[in-house]
Formats: structure tokens, C-alpha cells, sequence
């Protein structure tokens, strides 16, 4: 039986079908038909009746029924039989049993067999019988409509999986185009930097010429000074910034007269020797319109500056000079040192290094001194294990270059680390036929292609 319990659509907030509902009434007797059309026609339900449960079997092929009413007794085919076949056809149909005192066994079974949702004893109560319909016809309803919910929130589900599955794939996409883009743009950037870099150490070739350097002296200055600036712990734009400094340190020297900048340090007059240190002071004035440099320029203005206080062009001393300033004094002097640009004659390795260490705490910072030495003897290891020199003639394609590619007067031809191809070594060995020369050429070992 049904529990009186069961909520209203009002109650659930859900309205009421527009459609009449359909009863369709079964009894053999053709007065209890009347009776039950006189009471439900006052409600507007379509009632449709038939006379035996063949005659119901019919109407429900023909036709779409919301609620069965159906007599116990009846000829050839009981109430009971009938609500069974019923429920085998059509299983969404309510059905309600109309049963006398005495056939309580036979209402059992067609509750049981027949999935009847109620029954009412003859004679009804008139209030009985239309409540209990009202409130089958409701639950009748309430279940479509739960079904019809449920089909909903699976096509839902369905199609919300469909869009998952779709947008993940365009995410998937989108974001490998947004990979590929930044990929890109690094290697653009990386190119960038690897033209500037490029671009400066052509410029520090054109200063090196003007101003009687060695070729590739303000590259060794400037991986020099990197070098240390790691054994500091800089951070990687300030070591950027000392490489830069390195390359650009002599800029200044452009304007000075051929005779002084050619002319070894340790030979100058006094005079002479502060309008050579004046360079830095003009260095730093060329470069002071780029405002991406002002580190740059700082560094290079204080690099005369000694640790003593009794430097060019401001005599600070000590932490007073910026370390960038002090490495790269340390740096342009060793290889100033190495070069004879000093002293007279050239000074080999180890007579060099003395010469640094005994300025340490008068030009040279105490601190960056020990780093040098301890980094010249880590990098002449690696250097020899590396590195070797070859002839043009020994050229392969695949070979990495471990130094710049300079001709006899330092004018740069290939930047360091450069992998050579088939065309570089043609134009090598062409440019010293026609120049009658043979270049230094030093390459990397682990680089080279069997």
C-alpha cells in the first residue's frame, strides 16, 4: 500500500502536467463503470473502460494510460491475471485492485504478481477513491519525471564529457603552440645576445688595433673577470656586466696619442702615466648615454682605482671601490702583464702571477688576488686537457674552436666556440694563402667528430 507520506508537486515545487490524465477503468459489470466515470468526471481525467481484461489489453495497445482501476472478479480473466499481463507490457502504468472482504488471498497475489500500488474495497468511500488516485497519479509523475530528469543529467553528463574531451584537446594544443612559441622566442633572444656579444668583440678588435693591444687581450680580460666574478658568487647579470667591461675596457684609449699608447706603463713619466689612466674617465664618459651600461661604465671607470686609496680618478680605497672595479683591474693588469703592454718584455706565467701577489693590499684587493691564483691554476689544468693546436691543414668539419680565430694583428675572424663547417675551413685556408701566413689555430678535443 501506498503511505499517505508521499509529497505533493506542490510540495516539491514541481507543476502539475498540462494533459488530462488518462484512467482506464476494467469491470464486467456495466453499473460499477458508471458509478466510477460519475465520481472521476468531475476531476477532467480522459477515463476509458472496458468490460473484461482482452477489452483492457486492447484499449492499452491503442492508447497512452496513466493509471489502471481494475475489479477482482471478473469473467476468463481475473483482475489479478489482467494486472499482471499489465505490468509485463506496460510496467510504467499505476495499477489499483477493486477487491471484496473475501477475496483477501486473491489480493495478495495481484499485489504481489501484478505490482499493484493499491486497493480499495467495494463499496468504496467516494473521498478514498479520488484521494488515492490523486495521489497515484502524482507518484506516476514524480517518477516519469525523475526518469526524464535522469535521461537529462546523463545526456548532460554526456555532452559535458564530449566538451572535457574536446577542450582538453585544444588546451593540449594551445599549449604546445604556446611551447613552441617560447621555444621560439629563447632561441630569437639566444641568437640576439650571441649577435651582441659578437658585435662587442668585433668593437674591442677595432679598439685593440687603434690602441696596440694584443689581439684577443680584451677577451682574455673579459673571461677572466667572469671567471672570478663566479668565484664570487655574482649574480649571472653582474658577471654578465664584468665580461662587457672586459671587452669594453680600453675604449677610452681611442683618444689618447698613438706615442703614449704605445709606449710600455713602467716607461712612462708621471704625467704621463695619469693621462694614460684618464682613458678610463673617457670610457666612462662614451658609454654613459647607454643607460643599460651604467654598471658597465662604473666598473671601467674605477678599474685605475688601487686598493691603497692612491688610485685614478676618485683615490678610494679598499671596499670603497665597486668589485666589479677591482677584478677587473686584476684581470687587465695580468694580461697586460703577459703581453709586455707593462713591462718591457712579455712575462711568463708564473713571474706574472708573483708580480700579482706582490701588489696584494696595494693595488690589488687581497680577497680577489686569492681567488686568481686559486682559479690560474684550476683553468691552466682544464686548459691543457681541452685545448689543442692545429694547422688549417688538420681542419675537420665539426670542430669547435676553444679560442677566437685572430689574424697577426688581432683583427677577429671566428668567435671562440664556434663549430666549424666545410665553407669556414675553405675561407681559412684561402685567407692564408693569400696573406702568406699561418693562423693559430686551437680547438676543442672533446668537440671534435670522429
Amino acid at each position: 500500500m501506498v503511505s499517505n507520506n508521499v509529497p505533493t508537486l506542490e510540495q516539491i515545487n514541481i507543476e502539475k502536467p498540462v494533459a488530462a490524465p488518462v484512467i482506464l477503468l476494467v469491470d464486467d459489470e456495466a453499473s460499477i463503470l458508471s458509478s466510477l466515470k460519475r465520481v472521476l468526471r468531475p476531476k477532467g481525467y480522459v477515463v476509458l473502460t472496458a468490460e473484461s481484461g482482452a477489452a483492457g489489453l486492447e484499449l492499452l495497445k491503442e492508447n497512452t494510460v496513466d493509471l489502471i482501476i481494475s475489479d477482482m472478479r471478473m469473467p476468463e480473466m481475473t483482475g489479478a491475471q489482467f494486472l499482471k499481463k499489465a505490468k509485463e507490457s506496460y510496467p510504467d502504468i499505476t495499477r489499483i485492485l477493486l477487491t471484496g472482504y473475501s477475496e483477501i488471498s486473491a489480493t495478495i497475489s495481484a499485489i504481489n504478481e501484478g505490482g499493484v500500488y493499491h486497493y480499495l474495497q467495494k463499496p468504496w468511500d467516494e473521498q478514498d477513491l479520488l484521494l488515492t488516485i490523486e495521489r497515484a497519479l502524482e507518484q506516476q509523475f514524480l517518477k516519469k519525471e525523475a526518469a526524464r530528469l535522469n535521461a537529462l543529467v546523463r545526456k548532460q553528463n554526456e555532452e559535458l564529457l564530449t566538451f572535457n574531451a574536446r577542450l582538453e584537446k585544444q588546451v593540449q594544443a594551445r599549449t604546445e603552440e604556446l611551447r613552441q612559441t617560447v621555444l621560439f622566442l629563447e632561441k630569437g633572444q639566444e641568437e640576439i645576445k650571441q649577435n651582441f656579444l659578437t658585435m662587442l668583440k668585433v668593437f674591442s678588435s677595432l679598439i685593440e688595433l687603434r690602441s696596440g693591444m694584443l689581439g684577443g687581450q680584451s677577451d682574455r680580460v673579459s673571461a677572466l673577470g667572469r671567471r672570478l666574478g663566479k668565484k664570487f658568487q655574482l649574480t649571472e647579470g653582474q658577471i654578465q656586466h664584468l665580461g662587457i667591461a672586459g671587452l669594453l675596457h680600453a675604449i677610452g684609449k681611442i683618444g689618447l696619442p698613438d706615442e703614449l699608447i704605445r709606449k710600455p706603463q713602467e716607461k712612462m713619466t708621471g704625467e704621463e702615466s695619469r693621462m694614460f689612466m684618464n682613458h678610463a674617465v673617457k670610457g666612462h664618459m662614451v658609454l654613459t648615454p647607454l643607460a643599460s651600461f651604467g654598471e658597465i661604465s662604473e666598473f671601467i671607470l674605477h678599474q685605475h682605482e688601487r686598493y691603497d686609496g692612491r688610485g685614478l680618478p676618485s683615490g678610494i680605497a679598499g671596499d670603497q671601490i665597486p668589485l666589479g672595479s677591482r677584478i677587473l683591474a686584476l684581470a687587465r693588469d695580468f694580461e697586460a702583464l703577459r703581453s709586455g703592454a707593462i713591462a718591457a718584455q712579455p712575462l711568463p706565467l708564473e713571474k706574472a702571477i708573483q708580480v700579482i701577489k706582490s701588489q696584494s693590499g696595494i693595488r690589488y684587493d687581497p680577497s680577489v688576488v686569492e681567488a686568481f691564483v686559486a682559479l690560474v691554476n684550476e683553468e691552466d689544468s682544464l686548459l691543457r686537457e681541452k685545448s689543442r693546436e692545429v694547422k688549417s691543414r688538420d681542419l675537420e668539419a665539426g670542430m669547435k674552436l676553444a679560442e677566437d680565430l685572430r689574424t697577426g694583428e688581432g683583427v677577429l675572424l671566428i668567435v671562440k666556440d664556434s663549430v666549424l663547417t666545410q665553407n669556414n675551413i675553405q675561407q681559412i685556408r684561402k685567407f692564408e694563402q693569400l696573406e702568406d701566413i699561418s693562423l693559430q689555430i686551437s680547438i676543442t678535443i672533446e668537440e671534435k667528430k670522429n
